[in-house]
């Protein structure tokens, strides 16, 4: 079982805690990170490309020359797929959807394997509390370099407003609450910081 250093805001120690070894001690598996990550990818593609098929393409409307004594194959229309300037067949359309089932458990297992290389890693810090007294910028940045962070996803269990208000403007990073936590912002993230009731949450629920 994992043991981590619980540190204040000012990266002082405060305790150590065992994780739980279903989120935080998993062996690594990229290759099922990776299908799920490609899903999810996936899944956000828009599907804005599209074709004219025949049916959409303006003319043809009449035959291009009489059906017999030309010794050519017959033509019903000047813009069939096959034709210059006619439609495209089996084109891409607005209505393509690139969604593949990934379900519930395949979802939480990625991060809790994210998670586990985290920890591994020493990616992964885990903080008492975090507190501000105002939306300020500087003094969330005070409070990543005391970390030894210049970045990161910072993870909380309940909303406050002065910790990520203060964090909007700081470069590649973000601050969300335990539950909309994602696996493209886990794995693009150079420090992941949990705050200790944020690890108590992802324990409850990804178990």
């Amino acid at each position: 079982m994992a043991k981590i250093t619980i540190v204040d805001q000012n990266n002082k120690e405060v305790s150590k805690r065992e994780l739980n070894p279903a989120v935080f001690g998993l062996e690594s598996d990229a290759g099922f990170v990776h299908r799920v990550y490609a899903s999810l990818a996936s899944a956000q593609r828009a599907g804005t490309s599209a074709t004219k098929t025949v049916a959409n393409v303006s003319g043809g409307g009449k035959k291009p020359f009489k059906q017999k004594g030309t010794g050519r194959a017959r033509q019903g229309t000047t813009r069939a797929h096959h034709m210059r300037h006619g439609g495209t067949a089996h084109g891409p359309n607005a209505d393509t959807t690139f969604v593949s089932r990934i379900n519930k458990k395949e979802r939480r297992r990625a991060l809790c394997l994210v998670l586990s290389d985290a920890v591994r890693a020493g990616k992964l810090t885990v903080v008492n509390k975090l507190e501000l007294d105002a939306p300020k910028t500087k003094s969330f940045a005070d409070v990543l370099g005391a970390l030894e962070a210049k970045s990161g996803l910072i993870v909380l269990a309940e909303a406050n407003s002065n910790v990520e208000l203060s964090g909007r403007n700081i470069p590649n990073t973000k601050v969300v609450l335990d539950g909309q936590m994602n696996l493209h912002d886990l794995l693009k993230c150079e420090r992941v910081i949990l705050t200790e009731a944020a690890v108590d949450k992802l324990e409850e629920r990804l178990s």
